[in-house]
């Protein structure tokens, strides 16, 4: 198998996940979260500096259907950073590659 075709089954994975499968994740509450209820200090959170974003709680803000919204926000999370994780490679892949042949040449 090609990279190529890897890396295009591996993206169409990581899409179906994030956008149906995604649905069906557990609701319960995370560690951190069920600590707090048991130990009773969940009431005195704050909410986070992003609560309002249009992604928080891994809902699509404007989307009343929660499986849709869910399923787009998941999309939206692996586009995101595929878009971020490529442009780091590649600017570390023509940085590394600039300095070797600058090297190359002393």
């Amino acid at each position: 198998m090609s990279r190529r075709r890897f890396f295009v089954v591996a993206l169409l994975v990581s899409l179906l996940v994030a956008g149906v499968a995604s649905y069906y994740a557990s609701s319960h509450p995370d560690g951190l979260e069920y600590v707090a209820e048991q130990t009773g200090f969940i009431d005195s959170a704050e909410d986070s500096a992003t609560s309002d974003s249009p992604l928080a709680d891994y809902q699509t803000t404007g989307i009343d259907d929660a499986r849709l919204s869910g399923g787009l926000a998941g999309v939206v999370g692996v586009v995101v950073m595929l878009l971020l994780s490529t442009g780091l490679f590649w600017l570390i892949r023509r940085r590394d590659g600039s300095d070797a042949t600058h090297d190359s040449r002393a």
